[in-house]
């Protein structure tokens, strides 16, 4: 599923070029095969922790855990152990804990890498809370798959939101000012390994 925000154009309101998709997709695509596995770790030293891939599979193991002494263990700290790195990183995002780990294996399962890489955004660059009711394309993100913010300056120029250029003026144009006075809306970060430039609106 492609999903797309649209946002302002990069030429401020008012401007010749109107609207224009702020989400730029990237050709590669989940297939949303999903395997986590987690490990609940016991904030109790003398209770041994468990790995886990379900919340059902969690609940079970934690209701038969008993310390030492043999009294039940109830608080854990929930530690990433191996999936996807993109994931890993969402996980980070939201610092996975006991409160919210069922909300995050569900979004995990059900949203694709566009949509967590939204929420990595939303949550780590601009401040925003983890409300796994809430759309990840519902913050006003929009995202490109380029490696810097000159590279995005080319695409816009590209695309036309500057208008229509002379292929003989093109030559002429000053990519890195362009890319200068993008930077004052436009952040370049790295999710996954991969570059990537957003705007916060």
């Amino acid at each position: 599923m492609r999903g797309f925000n649209l946002g302002r154009s990069p030429l401020g309101r008012g401007s010749s070029a109107g609207l224009m998709v702020g989400f730029a997709f990237d050709p590669k695509e989940s297939e949303n095969t999903v395997t986590i596995t987690l490990h609940a770790q016991p904030y109790d030293t003398m209770a041994k922790g468990f790995y886990f891939d379900t919340a059902e599979d969690c609940d079970d193991k934690a209701a038969k855990l008993a310390n030492s002494f043999g009294d039940p263990v109830e608080e854990f700290e929930i530690q990433f152990i191996d999936g996807e790195q993109i994931d890993c990183e969402l996980a980070k995002a939201i610092d996975l804990n006991q409160v919210n780990f069922r909300d995050y294996l569900t979004c995990v399962e059900a949203w694709e890498d566009w949509q967590k890489t939204l929420i990595i955004i939303a949550i780590g660059e601009c401040g925003y809370d983890f409300d796994p009711d809430v759309e990840p394309d519902h913050n006003g993100i929009d995202i490109y798959y380029v490696s810097s913010i000159r590279e995005l300056a080319e695409q816009f120029v590209e695309e036309g939101l500057y208008g229509d250029i002379p292929e003989s003026l093109q030559f002429y144009i000053d990519y890195d000012a362009i890319a200068r006075d993008l930077s004052v809306e436009y952040s370049v970060t790295v999710i996954a390994g991969e570059n990537l430039v957003y705007r916060a609106s």
